[in-house]
């Protein structure tokens, strides 16, 4: 819970940061906070390989680990569903937007070319808050619900942005599951935001 809490208190100083224009221009339009990602991803991925249990997570799972991330397919669709029923909105946005699994720039986009400006910031909006839960809410996700958890609401961040907190809660050899369902989903947003909408 206190990691949670570090983690939005710091977004909470950016954003109170760049709205009273402290950070110089320079700073901000170059692309720091990728660079930043890369150097976190490359000591996870140290941390990673020098622990001996990430291997046998993975060999624990074997074919199982495929599932992963049709599970997460399933339970975003289930939730869809139950979303559409109780709210008046066309079901096919709804899908689109739940199929962006957290991917708010790919699948924004995506969604603002096709029905326009205002799905597409539906879109981004609802994958920001996807990230955001699973930024606060991993460790209570793998506490009550199991290590697994927060890999499945992360979605597509969990290769990326969410990977540090997955990592944290659920351990260390968790980090190359996180890391392939993440990929998976990654590669699976257009596609199923195509379908959606063309089929």
């Amino acid at each position: 819970m206190r990691s949670s809490i570090v983690i939005v208190s710091f977004f909470v100083i950016g954003v109170c940061v760049g709205l009273i224009r402290f950070v110089p221009d320079a700073i901000i339009h170059n692309d720091y906070s990728q660079w930043a990602l890369y150097l976190l991803l490359f000591l996870i991925g140290v941390s990673v390989g020098a622990d001996p249990n990430s291997i046998k997570a993975v060999r624990e799972l074997n074919i199982r680990i495929v599932l992963i991330p049709v599970i997460t397919i399933v339970g975003t669709t289930l939730g869809i569903v139950s979303v559409y029923l109780f709210m008046k909105i066309d079901f096919t946005d709804a899908l689109a937007v739940g199929y962006g699994f957290g991917y708010y720039s790919l699948s924004s986009i995506f969604i603002t070319e096709i029905r326009g400006d205002e799905m597409g910031v539906v879109a981004l909006l609802s994958n920001i808050f996807r990230e955001i839960i699973t930024l606060l809410a991993a460790p209570a996700m793998a506490l009550f619900f199991g290590k697994l958890a927060p890999i499945v609401s992360g979605g597509a961040t969990s290769m990326d942005t969410t990977l540090p907190i997955i990592t944290r809660s659920s351990g260390k050899e968790y980090a190359i599951i996180s890391l392939f369902h993440g990929i998976v989903l990654s590669f699976l947003v257009p596609i199923l935001v195509t379908i959606v909408y063309y089929f």
